[in-house]
């Protein structure tokens, strides 16, 4: 083999090994222990018996047809769990946990069939392209399935990039990744064949760079966030915290100033962040930004009726709203009307 062709079987190959071993590990070893980590294991695997495939068969095209079939079978299981990991971490609490478990019983009677009934060695034409077209067309469809879950942070992604945490632009990685992958195999009749492995290779590395950079930061992306526990806040606890947090925005209006943080308010009254939107969502079912954007909106009101002298782009600003356009959505959304309609 020459030099060049080495470091293509090198770069292209190193990707599925280190797949295959980061897959196992997080479903033998890693902790804390989550169903999540399984179906990550299993998508990292499928991947990597499909990516070995491919790469076997492009340095020795007279690999039997047993391991091409089974290559080609894995990838009928890229999407299930692409899609089962995904509602894992976006929706911790559905009954993924019961009912995934039928979802594979069901796919994986389905391709053994297909498998033993139609050996690929015997049926080349009828895998070429019928069997693999519509492989690849049901990992499209899970892959379709999983954007639909993830619609939100998609939209986040093109609007608001910054506003997305360490785990929503994990879990976005590794759904943007199969869909390049994806498109990298099914495209293949007009791309270079080694594509698709070259393509996981580069994704890997560079997702793993970034898992570095969290861990370093002590960011768990792994796993979902259960956002409160067991643990709930006293029934009376919970009443003098409200009282302390409405004496707060009434006396000092922390809510004017346009950069504040949750944790600016959590410290005041002497709780952790966690404590405070477990507070706001549990007891008064507000986010942070709704509880501090009313607050701002009511002041709005009261300078709107008292003050004819402020433009209401300035009574926006001096309410704690950064941009005029922010300022007339928020009022629009708690007050039904525009700020306009609203000085009548």
């Amino acid at each position: 083999m020459e030099f060049n062709q080495t470091l293509l079987f090198f770069f292209s190959a190193l990707g599925a090994f280190n797949g295959l071993c980061l897959g196992l590990y997080f479903l033998l070893i890693a902790k804390p222990k989550h169903i999540s980590s399984k179906f990550l294991g299993f998508l990292l695997l499928m991947l990597s018996v499909r990516i070995g495939k491919s790469v076997v068969f492009y340095f020795n095209p007279d690999l039997a047809f047993i391991y091409l079939q089974i290559g080609l079978s894995a990838c009928f299981f890229i999407g299930p769990f692409l899609y089962f990991y995904v509602r894992s971490m976006i929706e911790p609490k559905s009954t993924i946990h019961k009912t995934w478990k039928y979802h594979i019983a069901l796919l994986l009677p389905l391709i053994v069939a297909v498998g033993f009934l139609f050996p690929f060695e015997f049926h080349i034409h009828l895998w070429r392209p019928y069997i693999i077209y519509s492989i690849y067309l049901q990992w499209f469809f899970y892959i379709l399935a999983s954007g639909w879950i993830l619609r939100h942070l998609l939209e986040k992604l093109l609007t608001s990039p910054t506003k997305l945490d360490a785990r929503s632009i994990w879990v976005l990685s590794v759904f943007l990744g199969n869909l390049i992958i994806w498109a990298a195999y099914f495209f293949t009749n007009i791309t270079y064949y080694l594509v698709g492995a070259l393509t996981f290779s580069f994704l890997f590395y560079l997702l793993a760079l970034l898992v570095f950079i969290w861990k370093k930061n002590k960011q768990n992306v792994f796993i979902p966030e259960h956002k409160y526990g067991a643990k709930k806040i006293q029934v009376n606890q919970a009443n003098s915290l409200l009282e302390q947090l409405q004496d707060l925005m009434t006396s000092e209006e922390p809510f004017i100033n346009a950069d504040l943080k949750s944790s600016d308010i959590a410290k005041k009254v002497n709780i952790t962040v966690h404590q405070l939107s477990q507070l706001l969502n549990e007891n008064l079912g507000k986010s942070f930004p709704l509880f501090i954007n009313e607050y701002r909106i009511a002041k709005a009101c009261n300078l709107i009726k008292s003050n004819s002298s402020l433009t209401l782009e300035a009574i926006g600003y001096e309410c704690g709203f950064n941009s005029k356009s922010t300022f007339y959505t928020t009022f629009k959304k708690i007050k039904g009307v525009t700020p306009a309609q609203y000085k009548g």
